[in-house]
């Protein structure tokens, strides 16, 4: 008896041990079949660039630790490339995927494996074409599950849902910003916005391109959203219904509930809703937010949130969103998010700073003959507004290929004045160039981005690839370095990939420099992106191999 007791005890010791071990990391194969599919919204039928002839394209599903591997063909007649945007790459700027800074774009009829594993990071993010203005249509979610066994930080969903949110154009969206390039102005704004590829009911032939999700009364629902629009910040909201946000951009938050939420070209943001409300058909709603005297897209999209059980032919009722120049609301929006800062997820904000960046916004115009008005407008950091290379600048960094870029991006604006004050329509002595900023192994950066009154105040979210920052303070006017820095959030900041600076004010990050290789960092609206709102860091190698950018693959494609 005691032998056969001794046994069990044995098995169960052995099967406890067995549930303990960590999921050994899988591997995720994915293909990407870029190509023109025929598409149909708004009465309008067009040829356009899809992914596996969806679009959105597909979701990308992994678990935290796995290996990812896409294998991109590309059939369409651009050259592109793909970005996974918000995954850190470490020491694998091979396969983050802007074009002409990270590697060549992929050539018609070729095809490239994006090759990279998911460390450290889990929540939602996003991928997407980094090239012209292609990502208006070839866009799709990325969801990293946490590694088997580990529950989320937040009550356990029972249902999650993806709503990404994007723009609609009737017409060809390359020969939109072709049109607006040639003549110097802004291009066409879209004709509406989407939620999951759809523009909802409002909108003309628009009933069966309406996305809606069914939901039980007295369950709980995950909602993974991302903002894949090319130029809108937008509002989001579902009626009767309130949200508890609990990650933004693949970080945990501390769990807040609000009315509606703000989220930037490029940014992520998962919420808790729960069917609580007397059975219906409720409308899900999404609307551009601009505080600046500057024209965008306020057409409304919507997708509808209905209880099991209701018949569609029941009405749903709308929300309301705040105003489209609701500035106290997105400031107070912003200020509620916290990372959740605990021994499992700790907020490791750098404390002391190795070297201190001021960038700023500015708009300006440059003379241009042939343009409408004799001038064409253009945009800047620090003055300089960023020439695009012909050769990747990582392949011409690692192969040492002079002649590509210069490392002498300044820290500081060269001509300082009342940034915010009255507008100004001087370029001050803007300068076109391929200047990058050079940055030690593992130093503590603090980077300060300063909109500025050049033309007009906008909000500008910025985006920096290769890693995830803190966002340490943020206020209107200008920055102050001998009394700001004193209000810092140095506790629990939120930290992320891409953050708005607000409207003629300022935004202070801070991030380690710990990962090696050329990251590129620029305003998410596509179309300033355009204009030259950008730039890359250099950040060199560290001591020994392992803290070293990876050798390239095989496959990389060539200029």
């Amino acid at each position: 008896m005691a032998k056969q007791t001794s046994f069990l005890g044995f098995l169960v010791f052995g099967f406890l041990c067995f549930i303990c071990l960590p999921a050994e990391a899988a591997l995720k194969k994915y293909q990407f079949d870029v190509k023109v599919s025929n598409v149909s919204r708004l009465c309008h039928a067009k040829q356009m660039l899809t992914v596996n002839g969806g679009f959105p394209g597909p979701t990308i599903y992994a678990r935290e630790g796995d290996r990812v591997q896409i294998n991109v063909t590309n059939y369409a007649q651009y050259n592109l490339s793909i970005h996974w945007h918000g995954l850190k790459q470490h020491r694998n700027g091979w396969a983050d995927g802007p074009a002409y800074i990270t590697q060549c774009p992929i050539q018609t009829g070729n095809s490239y494996v994006y090759d990279f594993n998911v460390t450290g990071q889990r929540g939602t993010l996003w991928w997407h074409a980094h090239i012209l203005w292609l990502r208006a249509t070839v866009y799709g979610a990325i969801v990293i599950l946490p590694e088997q066994g580990t529950p989320f930080p937040f009550p356990q969903p029972d249902r999650e849902e993806v709503l990404v949110l994007g723009e609609w154009w009737n017409a060809d969206v390359e020969q939109v910003e072709k049109q607006g390039n040639a003549l110097g102005i802004p291009p066409n704004m879209s004709d509406a916005h989407t939620i999951n590829g759809k523009p909802g009911p409002l909108f003309p032939c628009s009933e069966k391109h309406t996305f809606a999700m069914e939901v039980e009364k007295g369950k709980t629902y995950l909602l993974r959203i991302v903002n894949a629009a090319l130029n809108d910040e937008l509002f989001f909201a579902l009626a009767n219904h309130t949200f508890t946000v609990v990650e933004i951009d693949a970080v945990y938050t501390k769990p807040f509930t609000t009315e509606a939420i703000l989220i930037a070209p490029g940014q992520t943001t998962n919420v808790l809703v729960r069917a609580n409300q007397i059975p219906g058909r409720y409308f899900m709603a999404a609307r551009a937010f601009m505080d600046a005297p500057i024209s965008v897209d306020n057409k409304t999209a919507t997708a509808i949130f209905q209880y099991k059980g209701i018949p569609e032919t029941v009405l749903p009722k709308l929300p309301t969103l705040p105003a489209q120049n609701d500035s106290d609301f997105a400031l107070s929006y912003s200020s509620k998010l916290k990372s959740l800062n605990t021994p499992k997820y700790p907020a490791n904000v750098p404390l002391n700073v190795d070297r201190h960046l001021l960038f700023t916004v500015g708009l300006g115009i440059n003379p241009c003959p042939t343009c409408i008005n004799g001038t064409r407008l253009t945009a800047s950091l620090n003055n300089i507004s960023f020439t695009m290379p012909h050769t990747a600048l990582l392949q011409s960094h690692y192969f040492n290929i002079k002649g590509v870029y210069t490392p002498d991006f300044p820290d500081k604006p060269p001509t300082p004045f009342n940034f915010t004050g009255a507008p100004l329509t001087a370029n001050l002595r803007t300068n076109l160039g391929t200047r990058i900023s050079k940055i030690a192994f593992n130093s503590t950066i603090e980077l300060v981005i300063q909109d500025t009154n050049l033309l007009s105040v906008e909000s500008h979210p910025f985006h920096l690839h290769g890693y995830n920052f803190f966002v340490v303070g943020t206020g209107l006017g200008n920055f102050d370095p001998k009394k700001d820095p004193a209000k810092y959030n140095l506790i629990d900041p939120i930290e992320r990939n891409t953050v708005g600076v607000p409207t003629g004010g300022w935004t202070a990050i801070r991030f380690i420099a710990d990962n090696p290789g050329v990251w590129f960092f620029h305003c998410h609206l596509e179309l300033h992106t355009g204009w030259g709102l950008k730039t890359a860091f250099l950040v060199e190698d560290g001591p020994g191999s392992d803290h070293n950018i990876l050798p390239p693959p095989k496959d990389l494609p060539r200029c």
